[in-house]
């Protein structure tokens, strides 16, 4: 994932928990803020200490990462999506978190065709 898709800055972070809309399963939360004229959708992580060690807490948010790598032709382009990790997914391996984040994509209609991997 490009460095200028990632939401980096507190302000920004900031920004969609106040005035986007939230969605969340057991593993994961997503907030989510329609962005007008943004060709390309931003995402922010959120891994708390909580979840482990900094090993843990890495990849957790690498897996995270390639997830939206492999959905990214599907994502609706026009929104910053923050993502903040839960207690289970320090369980979880790869394919159990992107089908977690799949689901929370799908409920929201972020999701835009659907994603047959």
């Amino acid at each position: 994932m490009k460095k200028q898709n990632r939401i980096k800055k507190n302000e920004e972070f900031q920004a969609v928990f106040k005035h986007g809309k939230s969605f969340a399963n057991r593993q994961l939360v997503l907030y989510y803020l329609q962005k007008e004229n943004q060709h390309h959708f931003r995402i922010g992580l959120s891994v708390n200490k909580r979840i482990g060690n900094a090993v843990m807490r890495n990849q957790v948010k690498r897996y995270l990462r390639q997830a939206f790598h492999e959905l990214e032709p599907s994502v609706d382009p026009s929104y910053d999506l923050v993502i903040i990790a839960r207690k289970p997914t320090n369980q979880m391996d790869y394919f159990q978190l992107k089908n977690s984040l799949t689901h929370l994509l799908k409920k929201t209609n972020l999701l835009a065709k659907s994603n047959n991997s």
